[in-house]
């Protein structure tokens, strides 16, 4: 896997995937000042009609949809959806609420960064937080990383933890799980596009090496 350009006297440029809400891409969005080190060049989607587009056209951000459906099979997407993400020329791509799986031409192409509520590699899956909770833990989180070809297999960058508390339902975790995600992607992701990043083995180092 590549490592990351130190970027200095040029922001890097970031293309954000959605399926949804867009709440994560907001908050790259609302933190993509000069010094954040960062612009959001492009928002891709997989379907229409969604307040994630709806986000990036509210902020002057040009936006694409690639939609399964349209294509013969996913290897056809995948090829098509690298082909739109490597117009805007990306340093980086963040995962942000997409929810399909990214095939080998665009993992191939781009660095990507996702998020999971849980902390890998326990509960991988859609079904993390539904699943931390049917399992009786304590202690579940969020865990920013890599990308690979496997489902929430990709290397760990940065986790955090979040208590599960008594009286917790799927819901009340899930949001409080969020609120954390979201301020720790926007760390994370500004590190990489200010300091760069190297990857060995399984261990990502952000930073000079």
């Amino acid at each position: 896997m590549p490592s990351g350009p130190h970027h200095s006297a040029e922001a890097a440029r970031l293309v954000v995937l959605v399926s949804g809400s867009g709440t994560n891409l907001q908050a790259l969005l609302d933190a993509a000042t000069p010094s954040f080190g960062a612009v959001i060049v492009a928002v891709g989607a997989d379907r229409d009609g969604i307040e994630g587009l709806a986000r990036a056209e509210r902020a002057g951000v040009p936006t694409f949809v690639e939609r399964v459906a349209d294509h013969a099979g996913r290897d056809e997407w995948d090829e098509a959806l690298a082909g739109k993400i490597a117009a805007y020329k990306p340093d980086l791509v963040v995962s942000a609420g997409f929810m399909k799986i990214l095939g080998r031409r665009v993992l191939d192409s781009f660095p990507v960064v996702n998020t999971h509520p849980a902390l890998l590699p326990s509960f991988p899956g859609a079904h993390a937080v539904r699943d931390a909770l049917a399992y009786g833990v304590r202690v579940t989180g969020c865990t920013v990383h890599l990308v690979d070809t496997g489902v929430d297999t990709g290397p760990v960058i940065a986790q955090e933890a979040v208590p599960v508390r008594e009286g917790d339902d799927e819901e009340t975790l899930h949001e409080r799980i969020k609120t954390v995600e979201r301020r720790l992607l926007v760390e994370v992701v500004g590190r990489m596009a200010r300091e760069g990043w190297t990857v060995s083995g399984r261990r990502v180092r952000l930073g000079r090496a």
